[in-house]
């Protein structure tokens, strides 16, 4: 479990491309970035990483709650 942790967390702080917005909204964010207003871009891309990753923590828990409840019964 700590291994899948460690890869995913690497996946996700080495991917570059992935920031990338609808069209109308990147060149806002372009457009605010080349004035000196980086904030607003960061805080966009975090939100769409938080919307991105949410779904996939939920299912891994759900998972390994499965998985663990699974192998004590297994045990009985």
């Amino acid at each position: 479990m700590r291994v899948a942790i460690v890869i995913l967390f690497i996946i996700l702080t080495s991917i570059n491309d992935v920031w990338a917005q609808c069209a109308m909204c990147r060149a806002s964010l372009e457009n605010n970035v080349s004035n000196g207003n980086p904030g607003i871009a960061l805080g966009i891309n975090f939100g769409i990483m938080y919307l991105f990753v949410t779904p996939y923590i939920a299912i891994g828990v759900i998972a390994f709650l499965w998985f663990r409840t699974s192998k004590e019964n297994a045990r009985k």
